[in-house]
């Protein structure tokens, strides 16, 4: 079972994904989401719109 919780964003201003994932609570960078099958598809679409905007912008670079 995987549940998103929310994010926070870290010192340098990059955003980590609070999940429960099997009961246990995980924090989970952007760049890591493909790690954890299932976690992404949780996210909700305000989420998913920031991370493709996010690999659009890195796209160009």
């Amino acid at each position: 079972m995987i549940k998103y919780i929310g994010k926070r964003t870290t010192d340098d201003g990059g955003t980590i994904y609070v999940f429960l994932i099997n009961g246990l609570q995980k924090e989970i960078r952007e760049s890591a989401l493909k790690q954890y099958p299932g976690c992404y598809e949780a996210l909700p679409a305000s989420a998913k719109a920031q991370i493709n905007a996010n690999r659009a912008w890195m796209r160009k670079l």
